[in-house]
């Protein structure tokens, strides 16, 4: 192959390989971030799901709520991807994962905080593409 025709089909291989990647990342809500395979909120804080909850209804209200506050869309939020809008019994509109509402976990007290991962006799998960 002639130089020319080498770095032409690199350049090609590469903007392939670059547009492959971008469109295998998720659609996440800007409030939303993924770091070393989980998802977090936008201060670094890890988001989990809850066995209980059925695809688009979250059962964690009071108590629960308190201790596993609920991703709440910001105004404005769009759903995008495998990323929906749930309504809650508060009336609140809180993120889905894949139909699972997302939470925080009041015990994680710093950025990538795993403490809530298993909780309740394996119930509650860290949430993950």
């Amino acid at each position: 192959m002639r130089p020319m025709t080498i770095v032409a089909f690199a350049m090609f291989a590469l903007t392939m390989a670059g547009g492959a990647a971008i469109a295998q990342a998720p659609k996440m809500p800007a409030s939303v971030h993924m770091m070393n395979g989980m998802f977090m909120d936008a201060k670094g804080m890890t988001l989990y799901t809850f066995d209980k909850d059925t695809a688009g209804k979250s059962v964690c209200n009071g108590q629960c709520a308190t201790n596993w506050p609920p991703m709440i869309v910001a105004d404005g939020g769009k759903a995008a991807g495998d990323w929906t809008i749930v309504g809650r019994d508060d009336g609140l509109k809180q993120w889905a994962y894949k139909g699972k509402p997302v939470y925080l976990w009041v015990k994680d007290t710093k950025a990538g905080d795993t403490t809530g991962d298993g909780f309740l006799n394996g119930a509650w998960h860290i949430a993950k593409p």
